[in-house]
Parts: structure tokens; C-alpha cells; sequence
């Protein structure tokens, strides 16, 4: 392959020096791009769900999520993502009285004022700032696993994404079998590896050792594996697939972006959206979509940590622009944040290229567009949605201690036995306090009321230990 001229080099640098520091690309422009798609495994079937069954508008919802897209990338400076919010979408289509698109705007509106408040007023900052961090990595931990039991129901079982429930055994071959998603695992597993970086150098014992040229050959070989954008190219075989399978969605396409409208919410939706979907989502968007994301972005990148008074606005702020139009309800996801690091994502100019992306299929097809989702292989996907849960469940490795452990274990338990993040949390807080509680040392202070007097100096301290001598 033809190396490029360091004027052809100078060049693109300078064109990248010219670009705010927030998207200046920290990685090659392939893994960026390919860091872009690490969260698809979430976002296309909830989106296609929800566009099947509570008839939202694709093309609507592509266009102002790419708007979010660029703006979050321009301002936080991270692959900062934008997700469904997972909760109103899944009361949306899983209870038997399916919630209407004004009744799913009403609670993603709703859910949005409460973030603005407490983002605005400061107390979002002051619950990160006082949060056990064990608890936030039970969360994470709980929310990681969750998305990974997730991705092997869509690998192992055919889905009805309309009724949100797995049918029989996936068959072995087929476009969508179980043979195209264990190659697209296996690819993103030899590519990819862990997910670690291969940018060091061999160590200078290995050099003493001799093994100096074997080491290198070794990181260079990783290194050159870890510069091919996986993940892009793992989601474009999925898009081939889906006009392999059906041709004939092609003449379903027609050019154009929907036309936007107001949404009417009358009193009636903003009580069942509120009731029904809000009030399970508002506690999963303060903890997975502020806390957990922040606590992400702070161990992931040191430097550029995302400050919660910031994230809390944005999704309220975000909210407040697209539900009017009927765009879907969404808000900064942990998971979504470690999918996209997990495959080459390091700044905003991953989730900018995403945004192009989608703008460029928002305003060419509309809502079209979900006819040729619809053959997307959901086994593909849930490969996808597997590396981004075992990456943002592998955050919480750093409970040194057993105690740490043990509070993060049980809040994740929780959180996953009982489907509820807020349970989970509210269990862990317990638990930590109990533990410290355990600990609290009554001799050093007041207890019960009695107070222990401090000697005012060493004679008076050594007088008392005499008298009590003299006692015994």
C-alpha cells in the first residue's frame, strides 16, 4: 500500500489544527469512525421497535439525533452518546395498552424537566459528588450485564422486536443464522482483542532477554490489527445482508426527509406518559445516564471528564427540542459511551461522523429508511451490543476491596433481579451505610448522647491513667 507524501501528511494536519480541540480526532479517522457504530446495538432496535409499533417517525427522530450527535461531540469533546431512553420505550411497546407517540413525548418531556432542574439548581453535581463509587460500579456493573444477557437472546434466538420477545432457536445458516453472527464475533474478537491499546513500545527486559524483535513483531502485528475499523465494517456486512435478503425494499425508499410537525399532548397524555413511563425512567436516567456515564467518561478519559450539571442539562435541553416534533425520547448513555470507546471512539469526532451520518439518511430517505432496518440481522446487532456491555461492566475492575465488592455486588444483583436500577441503588446505599456504621468508632466521639473528655495536655492525660491505676 502506497504510503502517503509528507505533503499530503502536512496537509491533513493542518486541516485537523484548524478544527476546535473537542473534535479534533485522538485516534485514526477510521476508528473514529468506527467508534461511531459501537452503540447501534442498542439504538436500532429500539428505534425500529418503537417506529413498528408506536408509529414514530424515522426520519424525524434520525435528524434531530444527529443534530444531538454533532452538538454533544462539539461540546464534550468525548464519543459521547446519544440513546433511546430504554425505559419509556420499553412501557411503550411491552404493556398491552401500547402508549401513543404524544403519550411517549409527554414522559420524555417530563423526564427531561426533572433533569434540567436538578442539573440546573446543582444538586445533580452534589448527588455525583457525594455518591458511593461502589454503588455507581454496582449500576454499571448490573447495566453492562444487562445489556450482555441482551445481545446473546438476539444472537442464540429469533426475535419479535414488535412484541419484544425471543421465538425458537436461531437456525445455523441463513442470512440472519447463528453462522453470521459467530463470524462477526469472531472477527471483532481477532481485531479487537479485549479491547486494549498497542501503542507501547517492548519493555527493556524483553529487550535484555533477546526477545527484542519478536516483541516488536508482536506489537506491530496488534497494532496494525487494532487500526482496522471492526465495528464499521461488521454494521456495512449487516447493511449488505439487509438488501441481501429482500431486494425488493429498494422500491419502498423514497427520497426526502419527513415533514415535521407539532405534536398535540393534551392533559391526558402528559398524566399516562408521565404515570406509566416517566416516573420508571427519571430514576434510570439520574443514575445510567448522568452518574454512571460521568464515572465513565472521568476513567476513561482523565482529562476530558464530563461534569454532571453538563450532562444533566444536555438531555433535558435535547428533550425539549425534538419531543415537540414527535423525535424520540433520549438521553447519554454509560453503555452507549463504552461501546463506542470499546471500538476505536476517543473524541467528538466519532459521534459527529455518526451525526452526518444519520443526517445524511434522515434527509434523503425520512421514514423509509425503516423498511430496510427492518431486514437488518438482529444476531449482528447483538454481537455489537455484547462488546459494549462487557465493556462497560469490566469499569467496575477497579473494587480493590472486599467491601467495595461486596456493595457493588449485591446493588447489581438487585438491580438485575428486580429490574429496577433505583431498587438497586436504594439497596446499596443501605448496605454501604450499614457497613460504615459497622466501622464508626464510639470511643472517638459523642455516643448515645455521653462524650469521652479529651485531656487538655500530656500531664493531665497521665495523671488520669495513675488515678485509674490507683482504681484498679
Amino acid at each position: 500500500m502506497e504510503e502517503p507524501s509528507p505533503d499530503q501528511s502536512a496537509t491533513v494536519n493542518r486541516w485537523f489544527r484548524r478544527l476546535p480541540a473537542t473534535l479534533s480526532p485522538k485516534n485514526s479517522v477510521l476508528a473514529e469512525i468506527s467508534g461511531a457504530v459501537g452503540d447501534l446495538g442498542t439504538y436500532i432496535p429500539i428505534v425500529l421497535t418503537l417506529t413498528l409499533v408506536s408509529h414514530l417517525d424515522l426520519g424525524t427522530t434520525l435528524i434531530f439525533t444527529a443534530l444531538y450527535n454533532i452538538v454533544t461531540g462539539l461540546l464534550f469533546g468525548i464519543p459521547m452518546p446519544v440513546q433511546p431512553m430504554k425505559s419509556i420505550a420499553a412501557v411503550a411497546v411491552a404493556e398491552s395498552t401500547h402508549l401513543t407517540l404524544p403519550q411517549i413525548a409527554a414522559a420524555g418531556l417530563s423526564t427531561a424537566a426533572v433533569l434540567l432542574i436538578l442539573g440546573a439548581t446543582g444538586l445533580m453535581s452534589v448527588l455525583y459528588r457525594y455518591l458511593p463509587l461502589p454503588v455507581v460500579r454496582g449500576i454499571q456493573l448490573s447495566q453492562g450485564l444487562s445489556f450482555a444477557f441482551t445481545a446473546i437472546k438476539y444472537i442464540r434466538y429469533d426475535q419479535d422486536l414488535v412484541t419484544s420477545k425471543s421465538g425458537g432457536s436461531r437456525s445455523w445458516l441463513g442470512y440472519d443464522g447463528l453462522l453470521v453472527a459467530l463470524i462477526s464475533c469472531l472477527f471483532l474478537i481477532l481485531t479487537t482483542g479485549a479491547g486494549d491499546s498497542h501503542n507501547g513500545e517492548p519493555s527493556s527486559s524483553e529487550s535484555h532477554n533477546g526477545s527484542e524483535s519478536r516483541s516488536g513483531r508482536r506489537t506491530r502485528r496488534l497494532r496494525m490489527l487494532s487500526m482496522i475499523p471492526a465495528a464499521l465494517i461488521v454494521f456495512l456486512f449487516g447493511l449488505l445482508i439487509c438488501f441481501l435478503r429482500d431486494l425488493s425494499v429498494l422500491k419502498y425508499l423514497k427520497f426526502g426527509p419527513s415533514k415535521l410537525h407539532l405534536l398535540r399532548i393534551t392533559w391526558e397524555d402528559w398524566k399516562i406518559g408521565f404515570v406509566r413511563a416517566a416516573i420508571p425512567q427519571i430514576p434510570l436516567s439520574i443514575l445510567n445516564s448522568v452518574i454512571a456515564v460521568c464515572k465513565l467518561s472521568g476513567d476513561l478519559f482523565p482529562d476530558r471528564e464530563a461534569s454532571a450539571m453538563s450532562v444533566s442539562i444536555s438531555v433535558g435541553i435535547m428533550n425539549f427540542v425534538g419531543c415537540w416534533f414527535g423525535a424520540m425520547p433520549v438521553c447519554h448513555g454509560a453503555g452507549g459511551l463504552a461501546g463506542q470507546y470499546r471500538f476505536g471512539g476517543r473524541s467528538g469526532a466519532s459521534v459527529v461522523f455518526l451525526g452526518i451520518g444519520k443526517l445524511i439518511l434522515g434527509l434523503a430517505f425520512g421514514n423509509s429508511f425503516a423498511q430496510v432496518l427492518s431486514e437488518f440481522p438482529i444476531g449482528v446487532l447483538g454481537v455489537l451490543l455484547l462488546f459494549a456491555g462487557i465493556e462497560l461492566a469490566m469499569a467496575s475492575k477497579d473494587m480493590n476491596s472486599k467491601e467495595e465488592s461486596f456493595v457493588m455486588l449485591v446493588c447489581a444483583a438487585v438491580s438485575l433481579t428486580g429490574s429496577s436500577a433505583a431498587l438497586g441503588f436504594g439497596v446499596g446505599i443501605v448496605l454501604f451505610l450499614l457497613l460504615k456504621l459497622r466501622e464508626f468508632d464510639c470511643s472517638s466521639c459523642s455516643c448515645f448522647g455521653f462524650h469521652k473528655m479529651k485531656p487538655e495536655s500530656d500531664a493531665e492525660e497521665e495523671e488520669q491513667q495513675q488515678g485509674t491505676l490507683l482504681l484498679a
